[in-house]
C-alpha cells in the first residue's frame, strides 16, 4: 500500500500519541507502520522495536509529535513467549531459514535442556544473526545474506533478566523471556542448541510486553480495519491517556 498524502481522500490525521498494535504473523513491522500511515493519513508514524515477520505480538507505534520518543521507548526491556525446537539449525536461527543441519535430540533429558536454557540468564555478549536488519558497512545484514555473503558481526552487550520454562516436551521447549533491548531470541535458541550439541531454532515468538506497555492493551490490525479516521484518533487518544497515567 503506497502512501500518497497529496492524493489521500482524507485530511491529514494530526493525532499524537502511542498506539499499541498486536502485529500479525507474516507482516513486517514496517507493514504495520505503512498500513496505519496510509489508511488513516497519519503523516508521522514510527515503531519502537522491530518484530520479525514470523513473530507476533506487541508493536509500539508512535504518532505525530510522539515520534520524538521513538529512540527512548525502543530502549525498553522486552518480554516474549517463545518456543525452542531442538535437533536442527538454520541460516536464520528460526524456521524461516534454510536448514543447515539435522540431528536426533532424543537422548537429552528435560533437566539437561532446562539447565542449558537457564545458563543464559545474566549479562552477556551476543552476536546478531546474518539474517537481521543490523547494518555493517551501510548494508543490512539480511541483504548480504540473500547474496550468500557472510561478514563478521560485532557482538553487543545484552542482559537476560529471567527465563521461565513453561512447557518442556522434547524436542520442544516453551519459555517466557525477559530481556534487554537488542536481544535476538533466534540467536539465544541457536546458542542453546549449540551448547546441547544438537542444534536449536526459534519455532515461535510472541512479544507480550515492551517497557510499561502490555499486549493486553493492544488493538489488532483487523480491529483497525473497522475504524474510520475519527475512530482511529479516539483509540490513539485513549492509549495516550493510559500512557500519561502510567508515567
Amino acid at each position: 500500500m503506497r502512501y500518497r498524502p497529496d492524493k489521500h481522500r482524507l485530511p491529514p490525521c494530526t493525532v499524537s500519541g502511542v498506539l499499541l498494535v498486536d502485529k500479525p504473523r507474516d507482516w513486517t513491522s514496517f507493514d504495520v507502520v505503512n498500513f496505519v500511515r496510509a489508511r488513516f493519513n497519519v503523516p508521522k508514524v514510527g515503531h519502537c522495536g522491530t518484530l520479525d515477520p514470523a513473530a507476533t505480538g506487541l508493536l509500539v507505534l508512535v504518532l505525530g509529535k510522539f515520534t520524538a520518543y521513538s529512540a527512548k521507548l525502543s530502549g525498553d526491556d522486552k518480554i516474549y513467549e517463545a518456543t525452542l525446537q531442538l535437533g536442527m539449525t538454520t541460516d536464520s536461527g528460526d524456521l524461516e531459514g534454510e536448514v543447515l543441519t539435522k540431528t536426533d535430540p532424543s537422548g537429552l533429558t528435560p533437566e539437561q535442556i532446562r539447565e542449558a536454557l537457564l545458563s543464559f540468564v545474566g549479562d552477556q555478549m551476543q552476536k546478531p544473526p546474518m539474517v537481521s536488519a543490523v547494518k555493517v558497512g551501510g548494508q543490512k545484514l539480511y541483504e548480504l545474506a540473500r547474496k550468500g555473503i557472510e561478514v563478521e558481526r560485532e557482538a553487543k552487550p545484552i542482559t537476560v533478566f529471567s527465563i521461565d520454562v513453561t512447557r518442556l516436551e522434547p524436542p520442544f521447549c516453551d519459555f517466557t523471556l525477559h530481556c534487554s533491548k537488542g536481544t535476538y531470541v533466534r540467536t539465544l535458541c541457536d546458542d542453546v542448541g549449540r551448547k546441547l550439541g544438537c542444534g536449536g531454532v526459534l519455532a515461535a515468538l510472541r512479544r507480550t510486553r515492551s517497557g510499561r506497555f502490555q499486549l493486553k492493551d493492544a488493538v489488532t490490525v483487523d480491529e483497525l480495519k473497522t475504524l474510520d479516521q475519527e475512530g482511529f484518533a479516539k483509540v490513539a487518544a485513549d492509549q495516550l491517556i493510559r500512557f500519561a497515567e502510567e508515567k
